[in-house]
């Protein structure tokens, strides 16, 4: 098939959409479709075994851009395939309703924002072209059932979880790890990976500084960037954590297993909607056992108790609970992150979730007509 991917973010920005859009493109060239990614500009071209077609937006604020030339674009196309949330999603639509086309919408997450007028436009856009976007699409995948669910009790999905490398993601000597990152090989560390700019500041990372605060000799790993970094790094400062935190910028996906395998647990304190967590996953893919919020989405991905610990958004006190739980049980640690391995070979291995990706793209085609909707979910442990 000729297939269209849309995403509103595209590496090199680092974020979670962005990236899965690349590898679902990637995984559908090499089971030899024709594929052509249309995405607005946000940095430099990338080498890539497909074709990429930067769009020169309207209308751009932050991440969010308006495209009315997708109508144009799109044409010609066997399967329009929508990384959503995508403001200016409704071009895609028309190209599709005006074209024929069969329109898989992915649904990652919802748009969020803290800004008052924001707030107020996103909210309106939520409640309006949202519902719109979904109620035309020909397949919904989510990444996550149960966060979808969440927020949409009334719709169908198939799930296809996000995917990561169990190549790269493999667990390894934390001491070498250690060694390699100029980090102390006794000293506990936790590990936090995520954009630190204003469209994720729900990752929420001042609560884990303030719970690490009274943690003497607990050392932090901060992977990532943003405009919001200058002032987490002041807030560690007043809290008195100079010498105890590392921002350690942004890093490319080649680099980031040696930080999961070097920390002790990898903690995302997420305080409002977070679909899936894909960092949980590449951490758990190391053997590295995890803590998150006890959100719609994260706690489908993480087994409580088992592959790690699941604490309620925005409980200071629970957080620092579940990060002395794990420093004092290197045993439960140790068992936890092994269960996490083997739970991520078996779920959310690119070999297991491509195999999805395609079957949802041929439904939505009309080429899969045993595909069963609602019955997709990936199996959640318990």
């Amino acid at each position: 098939m000729r297939i269209a991917e849309v995403t509103a973010t595209f590496p090199p920005y680092r974020g979670g959409t962005g990236n899965i859009a690349y590898q679902n493109a990637k995984i559908l060239s090499e089971l030899h479709h024709d594929v052509t990614v249309f995405t607005p500009r946000l940095g430099g071209p990338i080498d890539a075994p497909f074709e990429i077609a930067y769009l020169d937006p309207l209308l751009r604020v932050g991440n969010a851009s308006v495209v009315p030339s997708l109508i144009r674009r799109l044409k010609g196309f066997d399967l329009v395939h929508l990384h959503y949330p995508f403001i200016g999603a409704e071009s895609v639509l028309v190209a599709c309703k005006s074209g024929r086309v069969p329109l898989l919408v992915t649904y990652h997450n919802r748009l969020e924002e803290s800004h008052p007028v924001k707030k107020i436009l996103f909210n309106l856009y939520n409640g309006t072209l949202e519902p719109l976007i979904l109620r035309h699409a020909t397949v919904i995948a989510s990444v996550n059932h149960d966060h979808f669910h969440h927020l949409f009790p009334h719709y169908q999905d198939f799930e296809v979880p996000n995917g990561v490398d169990t190549n790269l993601f493999t667990p390894g000597n934390r001491l070498v790890a250690r060694r390699a990152l100029d980090l102390n090989p006794s000293d506990p560390v936790v590990l936090f990976v995520g954009a630190l700019d204003q469209a994720h500041r729900f990752k929420n990372v001042p609560l884990l500084l303030r719970a690490i605060a009274p943690m003497e000799q607990v050392q932090l790993v901060v992977v990532g960037g943003g405009d919001l970094q200058p002032s987490l790094v002041d807030y560690a400062t007043q809290l008195g954590l100079d010498g105890r935190v590392r921002f350690a910028g942004s890093r490319t996906p080649v680099e980031l297993p040696d930080y999961y395998r070097a920390a002790d647990v990898t903690v995302l304190p997420s305080n409002k909607t977070e679909s899936f967590g894909l960092v949980l996953v590449e951490s758990m893919a190391c053997g590295t056992p995890v803590i998150a919020s006890d959100l719609p989405g994260l706690r489908s991905v993480v087994t409580h108790g088992r592959t790690g610990l699941l604490v309620p958004p925005d409980d200071l006190a629970a957080l620092h609970t579940a990060l002395r739980r794990a420093f004092s049980r290197p045993h439960e640690r140790l068992q936890m992150g092994s269960q996490a391995r083997t739970r991520v070979e078996r779920s959310f291995a690119w070999s297991v979730v491509k195999r999805r990706l395609e079957d949802a793209c041929l439904a939505a085609a009309g080429m899969s007509p045993t595909l069963r909707i609602a019955e997709g979910a990936v199996t959640h442990e318990v």
